[in-house]
């Protein structure tokens, strides 16, 4: 018979060893590392992040109802795509973003990072920006208007006057915040091409402008100072102020700003007249407008081209004064047309609506 044999194990204890004096130092020096680590990525950061925000129908609604409404005037609900695109804007006034959201945008190739004092001007405030954005906005939609009906022919009357006056300006001393003018040079202004026609052609000789100032007529000379661009400026900022004969109501809440007055143009052009302009086509774009339909520069176009692509737009009007920025951003799928004018911005719309070849079409 077989003895099973049980063995037990057996593991001498080691003999203590003494706690080093520095292991509690270093554990707290780790600790405080982690926390300021942790605490520097979340202060607050001096830049702010623009990044693609939504697009808008203009030929479409918002909660049911158009976009684009007229009253007073036949109207033709258009069918189709004009988005204009936006930018979010964070950091700065509209609450600061912290370290580790400015690290986290400057590795995302769709987004862009710049210092908050290159944006914002010390000191201002939510509110500020809030009003600021809020007055571009219908100062942007009454020029759209003017210049959509511009476009179809269609008879209104304007009014420039003096909403400011830059430091140290060519008309410091001589015309006031509120004068109304009405010529230049004995020509009657009908708008704000008429005011630079008229420098341009005078060169930099002195101008002669016919104001109304408390109801009062009267002359005042100002002699231009020429820009860096070559421009002649009176250094003067103009608001205008207009008379349309029928109504025109643009619907859009949350949105501020002066870069989607080219969109709004286009949405009022195809809602005055008969026919889609898109022909079925997704069209998205940008770019300020003034009366008499020049497109201008705006910012966060890279910014844009992503916002657009991502709403399924196919063409994405950019302005030319913008193309230096186009160049090396343009999403897969999209294709840019450039434009300076209105009338350009239509030109290309309805060629490609009717089935044109982009090829065809200046581009960045």
């Amino acid at each position: 018979m077989t003895q099973s044999v049980h063995f037990e194990t057996y593991t001498p204890e080691e003999p203590s060893r003494p706690r080093d004096p520095r292991f509690r130092a270093m554990t707290v020096s780790g600790c405080l590392a982690v926390g300021l680590c942790a605490a520097a990525v979340l202060l607050p950061s001096p830049y702010v992040i623009e990044s693609p925000g939504p697009t808008f129908n203009t030929i479409g609604e918002i909660n049911g109802q158009p976009l684009i409404h007229v009253e007073g005037r036949e109207s033709f609900p258009p069918q189709g795509e004009l988005d204009l695109t936006t930018v979010y804007v964070s950091g700065g006034p509209n609450g600061q973003v912290n370290v580790l959201d400015t690290f986290r945008a400057w590795v995302d190739p769709d987004e862009n990072v710049r210092p908050e004092q290159l944006v914002y001007p010390e000191g201002t405030t939510s509110s500020d920006v809030a009003e600021q954005n809020a007055v571009a906005m219908t100062s942007s939609q009454e020029s759209a208007i003017a210049a959509a009906l511009s476009h179809e022919d269609i008879a209104y009357t304007e009014e420039l006057s003096v909403a400011g006056l830059a430091a140290d300006s060519a008309s410091d001393g001589v015309l006031e915040e509120g004068d109304v003018l009405r010529a230049v040079d004995g020509k009657e202004i009908e708008n704000i091409e008429t005011l630079r026609s008229a420098l341009r052609d005078a060169e930099g000789a002195p101008a002669t402008l016919s104001i109304v100032r408390d109801g009062v007529e009267d002359e005042v000379s100002v002699t231009p100072r020429q820009s860096e661009e070559g421009n002649y400026q009176l250094g003067i900022l103009l608001a205008s102020t207009f008379d349309f004969p029928f109504d025109v109501t643009i619907q859009l809440d949350n949105v501020g700003g002066p870069s989607a007055g080219m969109m709004f143009a286009l949405g009022i052009i195809d809602t005055l007249t008969e026919g889609d302009l898109t022909g079925g086509r997704h069209f998205a774009g940008t770019g300020t407008i003034d009366s008499t339909g020049a497109v201008g520069r705006i910012g966060g176009i890279a910014q844009k081209l992503v916002a657009a692509r991502a709403g399924g737009a196919d063409f994405f009007l950019a302005p030319e004064g913008n193309c230096d920025e186009v160049v090396g951003h343009i999403p897969d799928g999209l294709t840019v047309v450039k434009v300076a004018t209105l009338d350009e911005a239509f030109d290309s719309v309805e060629a490609l609506g009717a089935g044109g070849d982009p090829a065809e079409l200046p581009s960045c």
